[in-house]
């Protein structure tokens, strides 16, 4: 079961959606990397990797880090740190500069 966090900077309002599994995804019979998300329970036992959603603390861009792969900047301005959505709470928010990313507690979803 995945659970999903909603994380709102205090300053700006900027918020971000951030999943407890990621992108998960295996690869299909010609090589193309496909997701799978609960409940697909049959592609989902078939993962290699995970695409996890990572901000950065740079520029604001959100991007995806494949697991698999040794990244470790930005793929849009080649900086960084890269911060795990998941992780996100606490740090300071790159878009406005002045405001702290806190989770609302009063969203949430499960799959």
């Amino acid at each position: 079961m995945a659970q999903s966090r909603f994380i709102v900077c205090g300053g700006c309002g900027f918020e971000v959606e951030a999943w407890s599994d990621g992108n998960p995804y295996y690869r299909d019979e010609r090589g193309h990397k496909r997701y799978a998300y609960h409940p697909d329970h049959a592609n989902f036992a078939r993962c290699i990797g995970n695409d996890e959603p990572h901000l950065c603390m740079a520029c604001g861009a959100e991007v995806k880090i494949d697991s698999l792969k040794r990244v470790t900047s930005c793929q849009k301005c080649k900086g960084g740190p890269l911060v795990p959505l998941w992780n996100l709470e606490g740090n300071s928010c790159p878009r406005c500069r002045e405001g702290h990313y806190r989770i609302d507690k009063e969203r949430r979803a499960v799959s």
